[in-house]
């Protein structure tokens, strides 16, 4: 198993795999500033929910290490890095739930007894500690996702799956993948049929690449192709990740999500989702209160670098869509798998969970009136 990212104590960076340029290339971007790794969030050279929670994390530590003013200076400065990493992106909840831990990490740090650089020091130091520790955190909760997710696939089998839920978008190992590496480990035979996950393809050049890295059997698909195969009972199961999990059970995950759930309820398939517990947003119920991304249009005009549509073709680019509790199955994290009804499943399981403070709910975006 690969490293999506660490921290190089020698070289004091953070090290990321940048995902734009997979499948083809395998390169760490090193990240020195607080500035570098928003980039890197926003661009997508590091995605994932859980990831870029992890990403952020680290980000908090560089900008205190190359913080240089005064105490008074901080007082503008601490407000304004932690909301240069909280607008990178708004709808998966880790990026706010480790932001979170940051603040008050560092906060705690700084009303110690001592000289402002004495305090701030103590703060970086235990910011990079926290960091590392959801880092860590992040690895065992996927670890054990997986462990839950295999329980459900039998010998056999074969699974679909939807954009890139892998080690490439969290710390390590995985959740929607964790349940295939996981089961590979307890030696089951099995098959995955990949969504490739238009727009950015994240399924045919992320998935694809991981899946062959750790020997999984796996066949590409376009998106459009899932339903036949569905028909053809060739999918026996369904697992995808998910960005954000309100305290009912609605699921904003990858556009595209929605639409699998709704083929696999009408063909009888089992359609799961995995989550570690830092994706639950207890402060939310219903998913039009999920805040929804909107992209560049390129991205939707293009395939790479090449037009495939006219270049002022009006464009909707929705990042994610929100599916509702009724059409999953069960949700696999690391406390357990949730059964139905999940809100009151979740409401059990994630109690202990801090509130998230993301950004302000707003409605879902609808598409664009047709050109007249």
């Amino acid at each position: 198993m690969f490293e999506t990212i660490r921290y190089n104590p020698h070289l004091e960076v953070v090290e990321l795999l940048d995902q734009t340029r997979l499948p083809l290339e395998k390169i760490m971007l090193r990240c020195a500033t607080e500035g570098e790794i928003a980039y890197a969030i926003k661009s997508m050279q590091i995605r994932g929910a859980p990831a870029i929670g992890v990403a952020a994390a680290f980000g908090v530590f560089l900008g205190l290490r190359n913080f240089q003013g005064s105490e008074e200076a901080f007082s503008t400065f601490w407000p304004e890095l932690l909301d240069l990493l909280r607008s990178t992106r708004p709808t998966a909840v880790n990026l706010f739930w480790a932001l979170q831990r940051l603040e008050a990490t560092v906060e705690t740090a700084l009303l110690t007894e001592g000289s402002f650089i004495d305090r701030l020091a103590l703060a970086r130091q235990r910011a990079l500690q926290e960091a590392q520790t959801i880092l860590e955190e992040d690895l065992a909760m996927c670890r054990a996702i997986g462990r839950c997710g295999a329980d459900f696939l039998k010998d056999g089998e074969t699974w679909l799956t939807h954009c890139n839920a892998g080690a490439l978008a969290t710390a390590g190992y995985g959740t929607a993948l964790g349940v295939f590496r996981a089961a590979k480990e307890q030696g089951k035979r099995f098959r995955v049929f990949v969504d490739e996950t238009r727009p950015l393809l994240q399924g045919s050049r992320l998935t694809a690449w991981e899946l062959r890295e750790e020997g999984i059997e796996a066949t590409l698909i376009c998106d459009n192709m899932a339903g036949s195969l569905m028909a053809a009972g060739r999918i026996h199961g369904v697992v995808v990740g998910a960005d954000r999990i309100t305290a009912d059970g609605f699921v904003a995950n990858k556009i595209g999500t929605y639409p699998l759930a709704v083929l696999a309820r009408y063909h009888g398939i089992p359609f799961y989702v995995a989550a570690p517990a830092s994706t639950f947003d207890l402060t939310l119920t219903h998913g039009r209160e999920i805040v929804i991304e909107e992209r560049d249009p390129d991205e939707v005009r293009h395939c790479g670098d090449r037009p495939t549509a006219p270049i002022d073709m009006p464009v909707f680019n929705p990042a994610f869509d929100v599916t509702p509790p009724e059409l999953v199955t069960a949700i696999f994290t690391n406390v357990g798998a949730l059964k139905p009804p999940l809100g009151a499943a979740i409401r059990e399981r994630m109690a202990g969970l801090p509130t998230r403070a993301g950004p302000q709910p707003r409605p879902a975006p609808r598409p664009p009136e047709p050109a007249a």
